[in-house]
């Protein structure tokens, strides 16, 4: 979740970037517009795979369709901020935004955006039923109307130096277990000169640490909440399951790790400081990528496992269109042209196969090209998101869909005040008894207002 997730290697580690304008000059508004209105304000989040968009949006979408694309990008937590603002209020300042499967069901019921339905049954180059199912639905709000198209899409799995296992004559199962990962990411520490054993996200936010870490608790048998609303953040599954992350990242995970996001553990698995990395399945095609030190020297694993047989997340970026957005037929044409097949061959052609925004369509595990160019990691990526359980990821039911989050809104402040708590356990500031019970206590807040429906 990646947002969870990033596409470039080399520029990876840039904090942020703000408000950049390819087809012309953007900011806090997305500016620029038109008196014909032949433009449209889009604003995403600063991910590689975005910032490659933007490198080709003026010679090819505005320069086939006239329409000129105003671009605001935002770093995660903050792009989240401003999309959320903008579109609740329906102030129309942004047409396009990138959402994902976490706010597109919720956004959709709230009657923030528009409707889709209509574009895509006009739109017979788009294939919308090329979307892989579990996207496809993910996108679909109550009411059975599409909201958003996918940008690309990901789950999780596990990534690691499979040249540094070679040496160390160490084997690395298809499906792990967390404790045979705990175990290996032991035995790879100090492999290399400065090389730890494992990056496990630590940042805090509801996207970044306590993506991963919910995924661990699902399989530990933890949930955030019953079925019937009842808080479980402070059971001992919950507990088993924190202690366990906590303890494997002090133990054998990168320096820094109290901050360390996708972008950094990306940084550390492209620079040789790490043997292993648990993340998004995005990261492959970035560390297999011509560029990438560690092309060729990967294998990959499914998400580890305790009791599930399966633990890997759901997540796609995906451009919704602002209900309040007086350019919605411009806007369905980008939506189009970005989500679509020929962007990915655009991509794989002018950028190379590897940086392609895929796990969104079928087509793309059928590219002979994609395939040549993922053939260490394709399969594996394309199995992780069509085995992923968005509405049973754990051992018991759920109030709510979602894997790797709770499909309500108040998970956004909820989960971001718990990972703030977790992270400062990583960092050894306060113990996990201690931080799950204040995520107890906040937890329970939001159970009380369901419970009381």
């Amino acid at each position: 979740m990646t947002s969870f997730s990033s596409r470039r290697v080399a520029r990876v580690a840039a904090a942020a970037l703000v408000a950049v304008g390819v087809t012309a000059c953007s900011g806090a508004g997305g500016g620029g517009s038109t008196a014909d209105g032949q433009s449209i304000n889009v604003l995403m989040v600063n991910n590689p795979q975005m910032q490659d968009i933007q490198k080709l949006t003026a010679d090819n979408f505005t320069k086939q369709t006239g329409i000129k694309v105003n671009y605001t990008v935002l770093p995660e937590n903050d792009v989240r901020d401003k999309i959320s603002q903008d579109f609740s209020s329906q102030a129309g300042q942004y047409d396009v935004a990138t959402i994902s499967n976490y706010e597109t069901p919720i956004y959709a019921k709230n009657n923030w955006l528009a409707p889709l339905d209509d574009f895509i049954a006009k739109d017979s180059g788009f294939d919308q039923n090329d979307i892989l199912e579990p996207i496809r639905q993910s996108l679909t709000a109550e009411d059975g109307k599409v909201y958003a198209e996918p940008f690309y899409g990901e789950s999780s799995f596990l990534m690691y130096r499979k040249d540094v296992f070679d040496a160390k004559n160490l084997t690395m199962p298809e499906k792990p277990t967390w404790q045979q990962v705990a175990d290996l990411a032991a035995q790879v520490d100090g492999a290399e000169p400065g090389m730890k054993g494992i990056c496990l996200r630590g940042q805090p936010g509801w996207g970044q640490v306590m993506a991963p870490l919910t995924t661990v608790v699902n399989t530990f048998g933890g949930t955030w909440f019953t079925k019937d609303w009842q808080a479980q953040v402070n059971s001992p599954e919950f507990k088993e399951a924190t202690k366990f992350y906590v303890d494997l990242v002090r133990a054998h995970g990168e320096a820094g790790a109290p901050q360390a996001g996708f972008a950094e553990c990306l940084n550390n698995m492209t620079q040789g400081k790490v043997a292993m990395w648990y993340d998004a399945t995005v990261a492959a095609g970035l560390l297999e990528a011509n560029d990438s030190p560690v092309k060729g020297k990967l294998a990959f694993a499914q998400a580890p496992v305790v009791k599930t047989d399966a633990s890997q997340w759901l997540y796609t970026w995906a451009f919704g269109v602002q209900k309040a957005s007086k350019k919605q037929d411009n806007a369905w044409k980008f939506i189009s042209w970005a989500s679509g097949k020929d962007y990915e061959k655009l991509v794989g052609t002018s950028l190379g196969w590897s940086k392609v925004p895929d796990g969104k369509r079928s087509s793309t595990y059928q590219n002979p090209d994609y395939l040549a160019a993922g053939s260490s990691f394709a399969k594996q990526a394309e199995a992780a998101i069509k085995g992923a359980k968005p509405t049973d990821p754990g051992v018991q039911p759920r109030p709510a869909s979602g894997i790797q989050f709770v499909g309500i809104p108040e998970f956004t402040d909820l989960g971001t005040q718990v990972s703030q708590q977790i992270s400062s356990a990583i960092a050894g500031s306060t113990s996990v008894d201690d931080a799950l019970n204040a995520g107890q206590a906040l937890a329970e807040k939001v159970a009380e207002k369901y419970r009381a429906k």
